[in-house]
C-alpha cells in the first residue's frame, strides 16, 4: 500500500527543528513492508494543508500526519482532514471527559480552547495519547486511511507504537523483513562496483546501499507470505554479499563498533584503556555508551597537553622533543603508558592534528595516528583525514574501533 508523510508545522519550514517524526515513521514503516513515496511537508496555513491532503489523498493509500492537533487557532489538521475527506467535525464526549481529566490530574488550568482537541472527523476513532492532551485520529473513508500523529516526539512516537503499528500489520497483505550489514573501510562507489550485479537483477530480496556516518551500510530486504522462506532469502543473500566483502562487514542490524567491539572484548575477558589527544575523549564516551561497558573498559587519559603526556602517560619528553606530539613515537608511548597507568590487557591511544589549525607543511590537518599496544608488542597506523574538525575526530574514532577490532578477530583466527 502506497503511503505518505505529511508534517506539519511552520518551525519545520523555517529550520527551527529538525523534523525527526518523519524520520522515525519511515524507518517503521518501512520495516513492516509499507511503500513510502512521498513526504511532505507545509506549514500551519489551512489553505496549504488541504491543498497537501488533497494531493495526497490522489497519490497514496494511506495519509501519515504529524503535527497541528493542539487547542491554539494555528492547529487546523483536523479541519483540514476533514475537509478534504468531506467528513464533518463531531465533538466526542469520551475524549472530552478524557482531556478534562488530564487537566485534573495534573492540576493545570483548562481554557475552552482545550476542548477543540475532542472534535474528530465523523467516522473516525480517537487514539489515545498517555504523553499529552492531544488525541490522535484514524480515518478510514473507503479511499484513503487518514492516520494524523501529534508533533511532539514523545507524544508521536507513543502513540505510533501503541496505537497504529498494530493495526497498520492486520492490514498489510504481506510478510516483510529486513536486515542490515555494516560495513567500514570501503566508500560507497567502490561498494556498489563489486555488488553491481546483484543490484540490476535485484527482485526479492532486494538490496539497499545506506550512507552511514563514517560507515556505508547495506539492508537487505525480502518480502512474502511465508516467514521461513522469507529469512532463507535474506540468509542467502547474506552469504553471498560475504563472499564478496565480507572483510569489510563488521555487525549487523542495532550493532555499532562500540557494541560489537565490547561483546568481544567481555567474551574474551580483556580490558582496555584509552589516551586520546586530538579526539578530546570521544572514543572513550563511545565505549560507555555501552550499558555494562565497565566490564571490560576502566577507564581513559585525555592527554591534550604535552605536560599531560609526560605527566601521566609517562611518555619520554625526549620522544615528544624529537618527534612531536603527533607521532608514530609518541602514539605508541601514549598506549603503552595508559596500558601500564590503568593496568589493562590492551591500550590504545590517538594522537592527531584536527583541525581547522594546527597544520603545517610536514605534518597537515588530518594527520593522525593510532597506536594499539597489548601484551606482547605495539602496532601503530597512520590516518590522512580530509574533513572538518568534528569528521577528523569521528573519523579517527571509527578507525581506532576498527584496529581494535581487526586484532581481537586476528587473535582469535591464531588459536
Amino acid at each position: 500500500m502506497i503511503t505518505e508523510i505529511i508534517s506539519i508545522g511552520t518551525e519545520l519550514l523555517l529550520g527551527d527543528i529538525i523534523d525527526s517524526n518523519a524520520n522515525f515513521i519511515a524507518q517503521e514503516l518501512t520495516a513492516v513492508g509499507f511503500d513510502i513515496h512521498y513526504i511532505s511537508t507545509t506549514g500551519d496555513n489551512f489553505r496549504r494543508m488541504k491543498e497537501v491532503l488533497k494531493i495526497a489523498s490522489e497519490r497514496s493509500d494511506i495519509l501519515i500526519t504529524t503535527g497541528g492537533l493542539g487547542p491554539t487557532d494555528d492547529d487546523l489538521t483536523r479541519e483540514a482532514i476533514s475537509e478534504v475527506s468531506k467528513k464533518k467535525l463531531i465533538l466526542n464526549r469520551d475524549n472530552k471527559l478524557e482531556i478534562e481529566n488530564y487537566f485534573k490530574d495534573k492540576n493545570y488550568r483548562m481554557v475552552k480552547s482545550n476542548y477543540k482537541q475532542a472534535y474528530f472527523p465523523e467516522g473516525s476513532e480517537a487514539l489515545s495519547n498517555n504523553r499529552g492532551t492531544a488525541p490522535g485520529i484514524w480515518l478510514d473513508d473507503g479511499k484513503n486511511i487518514y492516520i494524523s500523529l501529534p508533533g511532539v516526539p514523545e507524544e508521536m512516537k507513543y502513540m505510533f507504537k501503541n496505537e497504529v503499528l498494530t493495526r497498520l500489520k492486520n492490514i498489510q497483505d504481506k510478510n516483510i523483513k529486513s536486515k542490515i550489514l555494516h560495513l567500514f573501510g570501503i566508500g560507497e562507489s567502490d561498494l556498489e562496483n563489486k555488488i553491481h550485479d546483484l543490484l540490476i537483477k535485484q527482485s526479492n530480496p532486494t538490496f539497499a546501499l545506506l550512507a552511514g556516518r563514517g560507515e556505508v551500510n547495506i539492508r537487505i530486504t525480502a518480502s512474502g507470505k511465508n516467514m521461513d522462506e522469507i529469512n532463507e532469502d535474506i540468509n542467502n543473500a547474506e552469504e553471498e554479499l560475504s563472499s564478496r566483502i565480507g572483510k569489510y562487514i563488521y555487525g549487523t542490524d542495532k550493532d555499532d563498533f562500540p557494541r560489537v567491539i565490547g561483546n568481544l572484548l567481555e567474551k574474551k575477558e580483556m580490558s582496555i584503556s584509552v589516551a586520546e589527544s586530538c579526539t578530546g575523549g570521544l572514543l572513550g564516551s563511545r565505549f560507555t555508551s555501552i550499558p555494562g561497558s565497565s566490564y571490560y573498559f576502566k577507564g581513559g587519559v585525555i592527554a591534550y597537553s604535552n605536560k599531560v603526556k609526560e605527566e601521566v602517560l609517562s611518555v619520554n619528553s625526549k620522544i615528544l622533543r624529537k618527534y612531536g606530539a603527533v607521532s608514530e613515537e609518541t602514539a605508541i608511548a601514549m598506549a603503552r603508558g595508559v596500558k601500564k597507568l590503568l593496568k589493562t590487557d590492551l591500550g590504545i591511544s590517538i594522537t592527531g592534528i584536527a583541525g581547522p589549525g594546527g597544520g603545517t607543511v610536514s605534518k597537515s590537518v588530518g594527520l593522525v595516528y593510532i597506536a594499539l599496544s597489548t601484551s606482547n608488542d605495539s602496532y601503530v597506523y597512520k590516518l590522512k583525514l580530509g574533513g572538518g574538525r568534528d569528521w577528523n575526530q569521528w573519523m579517527s574514532s571509527q578507525y581506532a574501533f576498527n584496529y581494535i577490532l581487526n586484532y581481537l578477530n586476528q587473535r582469535e583466527e591464531k588459536k
